[in-house]
């Protein structure tokens, strides 16, 4: 019998934990702008896209600015969160997390990537864990943000695999909605407060048993 499943992979917050690194970069532009950006207001840009982010700390500013000061603040943002990145490695790959991946390759599972993320590549390749990956999915090829399911929708397109035979690993409650809007098994990562909507909730990987995967292909 084949149960092949498609699980699929958020990576900010659940592969690796890039938002400290985009926070740095968000806090300095809002510096440069006088305006203070504490990791409270951090919250409020969890999945969402740059654009729209730099929209909500000039809004916490109340700060008005020409699309031209716009897109050179983007750029430095961009360019400021990719010099942290340089010395990425695989001590960055959160807890448990390998455990999953090896398990899943070992069971001849579909393995994607769905992020929002446009440098998600160099981040999986820095840390070591790119080859454990099927098929990879990110801000580079999609055109609608979470909770849209346009991203978890393509990954199990390439992977040829039913969306109803899919699971979603995520940690925003956007990336949530979009799994559950894509009729997808929801995996939350991160505390339950938040992710209520989850068909399960886990505080980390650590706490992911090997008798849940096998729950879910067997399913």
């Amino acid at each position: 019998m084949n149960n092949k499943k498609a699980f699929i992979f958020d990576l900010d917050g659940v592969i690796v934990d890039t938002a400290k690194y985009h926070f740095l970069a968000w806090q300095k532009i809002a510096q440069s702008l006088n305006i203070n950006f504490t990791h409270e207001d951090n919250e409020l840009l969890k999945g969402v896209s740059r654009v729209r982010s730099l929209d909500i700390i000039l809004g916490l500013g109340n700060v008005q600015a020409s699309q031209e000061d716009k897109d050179k603040w983007l750029i430095q943002k961009n360019e400021d969160y990719l010099s942290y990145l340089v010395d990425m490695d695989e001590s960055e790959v959160l807890p448990g997390v390998l455990k999953i991946l090896k398990l899943l390759k070992e069971k001849n599972q579909g393995i994607a990537l769905g992020s929002a993320s446009k440098n998600a590549r160099p981040i999986l390749e820095k840390t070591g864990v790119l080859s454990y990956f099927d098929v990879i999915v990110d801000g580079n090829d999609v055109t609608n943000a979470k909770p849209d399911p346009e991203v978890f929708l393509k990954a199990a397109q390439l992977l040829h695999i039913d969306p109803k035979n899919s699971i979603v690993f995520e940690d925003s409650v956007a990336g949530i909605q979009a799994a559950n809007i894509a009729e997808m098994v929801s995996v939350g990562i991160g505390e339950e407060t938040i992710l209520h909507e989850a068909d399960h909730i886990f505080k980390d990987f650590t706490q992911i048993e090997t008798s849940f995967i096998n729950d879910l292909i067997s399913q």
